[in-house]
This record gives C-alpha cells, sequence and structure tokens, in this order.
C-alpha cells in the first residue's frame, strides 16, 4: 500500500507536468500579446504590452508594494474572521435543527443583498478606516464557506456512522474520526472559492472610500488614463489574491493527502 505520507512518484510527476504546461501556457500567451501591441502599434493608453507594464511597474515599485500591503492587511482579516465565524456556525446549523431553521433563513436572505449596495452604508457608521472594508471582505468571503462547510458536515456516511455506534464509538469520537475528516473536501472548496473573493471584496470597499491601497491606485490610474499602471496594480492584486488561495490549497495538502482531489488512492487503488 502505497503511504499518503509520501506522494508516489506517478502524482510528482503529473503535477510537474501540470505545473510546465500551465507556464508554457502563460508564455505563450504573454509572447502573442507583445507581439501584437508591437506590430499593432496599439497606443499604451488602450492596450499596453507585458514590456511596458513591467516597466512602468517597476518604475512605480515603491508606491504599489506600500498600497498592496495595505490592501493585503484588509483581505487576510476579513479572510480570517470569515473563516474563524463560518466554520463553527456551519457546525451549529448542521448539528442543531433550531438553529438551521433560525438562522440559515436569515443567510440566504442576506446574501440575495447585494454588498455593494450596502458599502456605503459602512462608511457612514464606521468611517473610513479599517473596520469597514473588513466587514466587507467578511460579508462577502463568508457565505461560500459556511455553505460548503454545512454541506461538508451533513455528508457523513450514515452506513459508516451506525457501525461506529454498533462498536461504542462516542460523539465526539465519531466527529474527529468520521464527520470531520469527510468534511473537510467541502470545507476546503468553501475556503478557496472565499480567498478568490476576498480579493475582489477588498478593492471594491476601497472602490467605496479610501485614501490608501490597490483600490485607490486604480482609481487614481484609470482617472489618468495610465492603462499600463492600472494593469500593474491589478497584477499586484492578482498576486495577493493567488498567494492566500495557494496557502489555502497547501493546508489543504497537508490536512487531507488522502483524498482523490490530491491524488489519493482511489478506490481499488494499492
Amino acid at each position: 500500500m502505497t503511504s499518503s505520507a509520501s506522494p508516489p512518484p506517478q502524482r510528482r510527476i503529473r503535477a510537474s507536468d501540470g505545473w510546465i504546461r500551465a507556464t508554457l501556457t502563460f508564455v505563450v500567451v504573454f509572447v502573442l500579446w507583445e507581439l501584437a501591441y508591437r506590430l499593432l502599434r496599439l497606443p499604451a493608453y488602450i492596450l499596453p504590452g507585458p514590456s511596458k507594464i513591467g516597466e512602468d511597474f517597476i518604475g512605480q515599485a515603491g508606491r504599489i508594494f506600500t498600497h498592496a500591503f495595505f490592501t493585503g492587511q484588509i483581505i487576510i482579516a476579513g479572510y480570517v474572521v470569515a473563516v474563524l465565524v463560518s466554520i463553527p456556525l456551519a457546525l451549529l446549523i448542521a448539528y442543531s435543527r433550531f438553529v438551521e431553521t433560525t438562522l440559515y433563513p436569515l443567510l440566504v436572505v442576506f446574501q440575495i443583498i447585494p454588498k455593494i449596495a450596502i458599502a456605503p452604508l459602512f462608511i457612514i457608521w464606521f468611517g473610513f478606516g479599517f473596520a469597514p472594508k473588513v466587514m466587507l471582505v467578511f460579508l462577502l468571503s463568508f457565505f461560500p464557506m459556511v455553505i460548503s462547510a454545512i454541506a461538508g458536515f451533513k455528508a457523513a456516511d450514515p452506513d459508516i456512522m451506525d457501525l461506529a455506534r454498533t462498536t461504542g464509538a462516542g460523539q465526539w469520537k465519531m466527529f474527529v474520526k468520521i464527520r470531520l475528516p469527510q468534511a473537510l473536501p467541502s470545507i476546503f472548496t468553501g475556503l478557496k472559492v472565499g480567498a478568490a473573493i476576498a480579493a475582489t471584496a477588498a478593492v471594491v470597499a476601497e472602490f467605496v472610500g479610501s485614501n490608501r491601497g490597490l483600490g485607490y491606485l486604480l482609481l487614481e490610474y484609470n482617472g489618468n488614463i495610465d492603462t499600463p499602471l492600472v494593469f500593474a496594480a491589478i497584477i499586484a492584486l492578482s498576486l495577493i489574491g493567488l498567494a492566500i488561495y495557494y496557502a489555502v490549497e497547501f493546508a489543504e495538502r497537508v490536512a487531507i493527502p488522502w483524498h482523490v482531489s490530491q491524488g489519493g488512492p482511489q478506490t481499488g487503488s494499492v
């Protein structure tokens, strides 16, 4: 039997091939983009080439990184709060019929409300500081996390649960050994979706009202029709989002290396 602590050579080769193909795809796209920019003589304010974006990015690197640090703090703070609230709440909803019938409909109704529409209210109530931006990131990231976690906690195989009860296993042991491991794939799916949304939420919050951050820079550069720097700010924001996403994916690989989503053994494997 293959140990889950050490991935088989075939899995490592597949992962390496995937990274190589992804890198080559990006290289081809950027080369074609640069050729189109130069051959068609596109104005930089309409569509700058990668070389022009890189040149302006380096020229404004200090300022962009300063604002990216501020936005990164908002993203991480809102995301962490969303994780800390969504998982325990999902547990309550999954295990308590009373909590499910009272809180879950409220969550659905609140999710339907456009968060961009209520963002100005946060500015009125809490000002232009750090808190309202973190709250918006929390609100946008929270719902996919809690929905996925609820689905995961409710996905325990009833036959396995019945078998565990016949062995005298208590509720806590069944949770640790059965419910939680079976819920983790769904939980991590929600965490990754939330990570992808968090960066967008932070920029939306900064659009509404801020004098710092990448959202503020995007508005400034867009107002100046400085398209290369608009792309540079977007790249910085994307890098923050990717860093959080892959941090969650790394945690997923550590927590559930046995799952098929991580290339773990499938039915019938030895």
